[in-house]
């Protein structure tokens, strides 16, 4: 392969900065430094993992690197630019962050694809790029790499980073995520109301918090407030960024979805202590075990869990599922989770679980009847429900929502409703299903018996979660709910309206300008290149996999399906205009030892690297004809050009 010359680093353009004290930054500040690009959208939860896969990079190479996040929104929530600022903290990103609501730094880098790293030497110019997650043992060597290197040649420059955190804000809750009512009575009594009582996900600070019935007296709180895994007691305990929220039948058991730890905690009622009920502390990945004793398995994410059909079942954002959890029976020391529904493809796709497609489930609520469970599906904007089916399986509906890149706030008939990236829902009774749709600040109401959505209540900052409040156990015949304001650090509790409020209908599409493709033929060109010191990874089978489909099903007449070449013919079909390519990549590679400098490892380490794309195109006839993605790829190679990749110059 011809060596291409070397692309320049186009310059940062945005709104604004954050976490630098006010100062705008240039490339030009960060020369002598290695230099990574974030591309990332707060809505997207491979971008939290990338976010918590650059911790210890940034914290390993503090003086040589620089980290800088470039927030390209994908919702029109994403680009309000407090948003932007409470999402920085929320996800305690420590790394000098460009708002850029106009995407003009995504476009001139040709990002496809939420999260995306670019690394730039300390001279400026590009040398790698990455798309999707999985990649972090691959940007440590090279960075290591180029800090070697331009130490021998002179052109490293060592010295502090341009972070300057923000003043913290002493707040009885910070950026809370989930709340469970629990049952009056117990070791904590709370004033008034019977001994009501809320426990709530402080998810910023790492805690839960036990309010009373005002929802703001605390109680006790159960962790030490610092990032990490430990059981034990409540002074001791440590998670990490927990969310969901559920009571096992035996009313003492609150099972907690430790999100940024991929793991499920069970915390004890009556003492505080927390324990470790499933989840090894490590991120599934394709090809990982999907069903087994419960703390032998990986998880990937989970945000919410829910009591239904005699077992917990499990919003498994990291990879667009639903799990499920048992606990321990006759003489089972863990108990055993598993894949339930969803194929980890990412969209909205309905029939039989296993068949079905999710996009980060986000919140969870069985019905009072026990006959469904209800979904947010957050990244499609959706309503979802799962329910029995006549062969004793489970199938998968949509209520509200038609996909990953239509969202909006217009109530009316469900067919015509939109939300915008709800990530909580409650089972109300009677019937009804309240949605926490966050990014819209409202509360909305989906009916089944006469299939409307309606508007509950506005100006509600990022509402994430709901619970029934009063009117006996378990919230039934409540006429009060109490909302997790989210980016308002506090629980509010309403009156439920027995009217909707009257809201003006909006639509929105994805911010993302759509690809265009050349009628008939399109080469579909999935770019990658096995790290330096490793190799693709074909000891088990082959090491690549590609899995194309499209919304709608009719735009492609050919190409779709999965196969292990990462490149690939599509056939447009004659008629359709536009729609969405989805591209599911993976590739697994491993340690060379026969690259290895000095002695070669006998244990090499096997590295997993997966991305999905959503991409939307136009047919046109000036459209072009082959569709790289760049899933990993080196300086030089095909895709990472100013043709087809950067719009840069060699300086």
């Amino acid at each position: 392969m011809t060596k291409r010359p070397r692309v320049r680093a186009p310059e940062l353009q945005g709104r604004t900065w954050i976490n630098t004290g006010g100062r705008n930054l240039r490339l030009s500040d960060l020369r002598g430094r290695t230099v990574i690009l974030d591309f990332w959208t707060f809505c997207c939860v491979n971008c939290l993992h990338v976010l918590d896969e650059l911790r210890e990079l940034e914290t390993r190479h503090r003086d040589t690197l620089v980290v800088v996040g470039v927030h390209s929104p994908k919702f029109v929530h994403e680009a309000e630019p407090q948003a932007v600022v409470d999402a920085v903290e929320r996800y305690q990103v420590e790394h000098p962050v460009l708002d850029d609501p106009e995407l003009a730094t995504w476009q001139q880098y040709a990002v496809r694809a939420w999260p995306t790293l670019v690394v730039v030497d300390p001279e400026g110019y590009v040398v790698a790029q990455h798309a999707g997650e999985g990649h972090a043992h691959a940007v440590e060597a090279l960075v290591s790499e180029l800090e070697r290197a331009h130490e021998a040649k002179g052109t490293l420059r060592r010295g502090d980073a341009p972070y300057v955190p923000p003043e913290p804000e002493p707040t009885t809750l910070r950026f809370p995520g989930k709340v469970l009512r629990l049952p009056g009575g117990g070791t904590s009594q709370a004033a008034g109301s019977g001994g009501e009582r809320f426990l709530v996900s402080d998810t910023t600070r790492h805690q839960l918090v036990e309010l009373a019935a005002d929802g703001e007296t605390v109680l006790r709180r159960i962790g030490t407030g610092e990032r990490g895994l430990r059981d034990g007691g409540p002074e001791s305990a440590r998670f990490s960024e927990p969310q969901g929220l559920a009571l096992l039948p035996d009313g003492r058991t609150v099972v907690v979805a430790d999100t940024v730890n991929h793991a499920l905690r069970g915390c004890d009622l009556a003492t505080g202590a927390v324990s470790t009920l499933a989840g090894t502390g490590e991120q599934w990945w394709q090809g990982a075990a999907t069903r087994g004793p419960a703390r032998e398995v990986s998880l990937s994410s989970p945000w919410d869990v829910a009591w239904f059909d005699g077992r917990l079942w499990i919003a498994m954002a990291g990879v667009h599922q639903l799990w499920t959890y048992a606990p321990p029976a006759d003489g089972d020391a863990q108990g055993t989770v598993r894949a339930a529904a969803g194929t980890t493809n990412e969209g909205l796709v309905d029939g039989p679980a296993a068949e079905a497609w999710f996009a980060q489930p986000s919140g969870l609520s069985a019905s009072a009847d026990g006959e469904r469970l209800w979904i947010a599906d957050s990244e499609t904007s959706a309503l979802r429900v799962l329910e029995r089916a006549d062969d004793g399986g489970y199938v998968v509906r949509t209520a509200v929502g038609t996909g990953l890149f239509d969202f909006g706030h217009r109530d009316g008939p469900a067919e015509d409703a939109l939300l915008q990236h709800p990530l909580g829902v409650t089972a109300l009774p009677g019937g009804r299903v309240a949605i926490s749709d966050t990014y819209n600040h409202a509360l909305r109401c989906y009916d089944p018996r006469s299939g409307e959505v309606s508007t509950l209540a506005t100006d509600l900052r990022e509402p994430s979660d709901a619970v029934p409040a009063g009117g006996g156990p378990g919230g039934a015949g409540a006429a009060e709910i109490v909302v997790v304001e989210s980016a308002r650090h506090r629980l509010t509790r309403l009156r439920l309206p027995q009217e909707a409020v009257r809201v003006a209908p909006v639509a929105h599409r994805t911010r993302r300008s759509a690809t265009e493709v050349a009628p008939g033929e399109v080469l579909l060109d999935v770019v990658f290149q096995a790290p330096k010191g490793q190799k693709l990874d074909d000891r088990h089978g082959p090491s690549t996999r590609l899995v194309v489909s499209s919304t709608p099903e009719e735009l492609l007449a050919e190409g779709a399906g999965a196969g292990t070449d990462l490149g690939r013919r599509l056939r447009l079909a004659e008629g359709v205009r536009e729609g969405v390519l989805h591209v599911s990549a993976t590739a697994a590679s491993c340690d060379d030892p026969d690259a290895a400098e000095g002695e070669p490892n006998e244990y090499p380490a096997c590295h997993m690297h997966q991305q999905d794309w959503g991409v939307p195109v136009r047919v046109t006839e000036s459209g072009t004809s082959r569709l790289p993605l760049v899933l990993a790829g080196l300086d030089g190679q095909d895709g990472l050009d100013g043709h087809d990749g950067l719009h840069g110059h060699d300086g």
